[in-house]
């Protein structure tokens, strides 16, 4: 992997952003999903960073994880303590260098972060989705960004790029639209969910339905279901972190105490982190929105979906030059299903780099600061582009 680095770590804000959207689908023509319901109109959140050349084929698609939104980086307002999700990643000289690229990132369709989801308005009732909102998929998901390309008038994406969720988006992309991505760096994800995997997704899943607010869905006018949402984020956040560390973070130390109290409640630090977590999530998302994106990522898989069961076949069409980045410590989407894509991918003659990146902060590593990391993507994409 040494042809991708590249040993210039500048790096800035791209200043002040702002959330755009995009309407479409308007009734007649609803968008068909791949569960067999039609929706429309939908409404796309989206964000854009650096600036589009005349040719327009300096554009990067980044696609976001599960709680994630369109806002990628920068500030919505300069009294803004806190920055978009990649900031560290997207801006001025950094791994996505908003010199060089547009870059856009919208936010998945079924969130509740701008984009039509459960918590939206159903146009025929004049009343929350709820449950009624139909299942999705992560091709649903694509369909609604390609509906959004379109719409800018873009022909082709230079590069894409995603983590977890966002990872399995830029593979379904490069699937399903084998002309118009150049270029694909799926990061920390998975071609299909394992066993455990979807184990823990259920749970989390019946942590939110338990919850006696949540009332089948249909809860938006009155109590929500929140500790049934702080149960699943605490459930799910234990899965993006690995036991090296949490050992070197927390141990077994204890939470503002010298001794064991003998009652229940949070005694140990790491008990009282997870709460922390699970409290601030309920502030920004929504139950619904949980249980609908977390069954799509279960429902997703390549090999059936495009091979008839073989992960060879389902590349076949593909084009995209690829950058597949797993990590060490990610015990959710280890390495091995990483190897197992580059493996099909090769097979199919593509053009195909892999690297496994030694981190101990399990899953969610991509999200941290990551010389290695940033100096991959910006070679890699260096690269493509002298291509293009």
């Amino acid at each position: 992997m040494s042809e991708y680095i590249d040993q210039d770590q500048t790096g800035a804000s791209v200043g002040i952003v702002e959330k755009q959207f995009f309407t479409f689908a308007a009734p007649p023509g609803r968008l068909k999903l791949e569960g067999g319901a039609s929706i429309g109109p939908l409404t796309i959140a989206y964000e854009t960073c650096g600036t589009l050349n005349k040719d327009k084929n300096n554009v990067i698609l980044v696609l976001h994880a599960l709680s994630g939104d369109s806002h990628m980086a920068g500030y919505y307002d300069p009294k803004d303590t806190k920055p978009g999700w990649w900031d560290i990643m997207v801006g001025p000289g950094k791994g996505i260098d908003t010199d060089k690229y547009f870059v856009i990132c919208s936010n998945i369709i079924g969130s509740c972060s701008g984009s039509t989801g459960p918590a939206s308005i159903n146009p025929e009732t004049s009343k929350t989705y709820g449950t009624h909102f139909p299942l999705i998929t992560i091709g649903d998901m694509v369909e609604t960004q390609k509906a959004l390309i379109d719409h800018l008038e873009i022909k082709s994406l230079l590069s894409m790029i995603g983590g977890s969720i966002g990872g399995m988006q830029v593979l379904e992309w490069c699937v399903r639209y084998p002309d118009m991505v150049k270029s694909a760096i799926p990061l920390a994800t998975t071609t299909q969910h394992s066993a455990l995997a979807i184990a823990f997704n259920e749970v989390a899943r019946q942590a939110i339905m338990a919850d006696p607010n949540w009332n089948d869905g249909h809860y938006y006018s009155g109590k929500k279901p929140d500790m049934g949402l702080t149960i699943a984020r605490m459930i799910g956040h234990i899965t993006y972190l690995s036991d090296e560390s949490m050992r070197l973070k927390f141990g077994r130390k204890l939470q503002n105490r010298s001794a064991l109290s003998f009652e229940f409640g949070a005694e140990f630090q790491v008990e009282s982190y997870l709460q922390h977590q699970g409290n601030k999530f309920i502030e920004r998302f929504d139950a619904n929105s949980f249980l609908y994106i977390t069954k799509a990522a279960d429902y997703f898989d390549l090999a059936r979906q495009y091979g008839s069961g073989s992960l060879v076949k389902a590349f076949s069409k593909c084009k995209s030059k690829f950058l597949v980045v797993s990590y060490t410590s990610d015990w959710l989407y280890p390495t091995y299903q990483s190897k197992e894509m580059v493996k099909a991918m090769k097979k199919n003659n593509l053009d195909v780099s892999f690297c496994e990146i030694d981190a101990q902060w399990g899953h969610d590593a991509f999200l941290l600061p990551s010389d290695r990391l940033d100096n991959l993507i910006k070679g890699f994409l260096r690269s493509a582009s002298h291509e293009t």
